[in-house]
């Protein structure tokens, strides 16, 4: 019988692009192979991933080497690497959430219940400590991306929030801007936390600084109460920039594209706007959420950005550029909220 450890990384192994963009998005693909600084997402080209390949042995998929360091693993090695986990076992839970975690490879209900549990109540209280997002260095960093509607329920501030690069890395506390993940009822469920630089407007200079707490699986972050309409998307700052241009409108940030493709939708929405990212990985995702809602009969658009996402689009467009063509593209779903299409909402 395969080992679970060894079964999980080769399920890894085969999305192993979507997995590097999701835990190496500070690297790129070049031939058959991610290249980045080091596991950790420092941005540079001495480590490889190998994205094709057998599924054992020699050049097998998703084995990766650090020619700097020496480093060398899969990718269950690189995932609890990469988040800073304590453990294999933790490794594996992040690694199922990602996946989805099928029947087959799903620890005991029992287990995986107390785990989930754990990390959820934590999440719940650091949710709690954090305090409203105005006037902070959080607000700041919002602004400074373009975002102008900065001050809603599913935003939080907390000055002193723990980071730890890897195992061996010192515990630090850095500001965090934190958004609820929050299922379909508003339970709390997880927190994702943003850590920020705190002498200026950006994030902090540190590998992986955008990382979740809690299990999160087919929820999200969600702005507005679905109804009719809906809009899904990935990032939080993609999803802040549509809701700026069209604040009346419900929105959910799925936190990554493998979420985004499991996404638990609402019971019966009318019509779902996909804003995906630009690339292979954003379009697999926004078909596999198209085939399950198209499946109940939802009416499914995409919001394709110029750029890369949609924050890039409005920091690129600027403000009144932006939201004359968001509000454009989504003049059906402002139409049916009894909004006027012309121009965008007082914030």
């Amino acid at each position: 019988m395969e080992n679970p450890a060894a079964a999980l990384a080769r399920r890894l192994a085969a999305h192993a692009e979507a997995v590097c963009r999701h835990y190496l998005s500070k690297g790129r693909r070049q031939g058959r192979y991610w290249m980045v600084g080091d596991v950790r997402n420092t941005p540079g080209r001495s480590m490889y991933v190998r994205l094709s390949g057998p599924a054992s042995g020699p050049g097998a998929a998703g084995r990766w080497t650090d020619a700097a360091t020496g480093e060398y693993g899969d990718l269950l090695d690189l995932i609890r690497l990469n988040q800073g986990l304590a453990s294999l076992k933790e490794a594996m839970e992040e690694a199922r959430a990602f996946l989805g975690a099928s029947p087959s490879t799903a620890p005991q209900p029992a287990e995986r219940t107390g785990h989930c549990q754990l990390k959820a109540e934590a999440a719940r209280r650091l949710w709690a400590a954090a305090g409203p997002v105005a006037g902070t260095p959080a607000e700041a960093y919002l602004r400074a991306r373009g975002i102008w509607l900065t001050c809603l329920p599913a935003l939080r501030y907390h000055a002193r929030v723990y980071y730890r690069a890897d195992d061996h890395a010192p515990l630090r506390r850095l500001p965090a801007l934190l958004a609820a993940i929050t299922d379909l009822e508003g339970r709390v469920v997880g927190v994702h936390r943003i850590w920020l630089d705190p002498d200026v407007p950006a994030l902090a200079s540190v590998p992986a600084p955008k990382r979740s707490l809690g299990p999160h699986l087919g929820q999200g972050v969600r702005f507005g109460r679905a109804s009719r309409d809906l809009v899904a998307g990935e990032g939080v700052e993609t999803l802040l920039s549509l809701k700026s241009a069209c604040p009346e409108l419900p929105m959910v940030a799925a936190l990554s594209a493998s979420h985004l493709a499991g996404l638990v939708l609402p019971p019966a929405p009318g019509r779902l706007w996909v804003a995906r990212d630009r690339g292979t990985v954003g379009r697999r995702a926004a078909r596999r959420l198209r085939a399950r809602a198209e499946a109940n009969d939802v009416a499914v658009h995409d919001l394709v950005p110029r750029l890369d996402d949609f924050n890039e689009d409005l920091r690129a467009l600027g403000r009144a550029a932006f939201t004359a063509r968001v509000r454009r593209l989504l003049r059906p779903a402002l139409a049916a909220a009894g909004a006027p299409t012309g121009k965008a909402a007082a914030p």
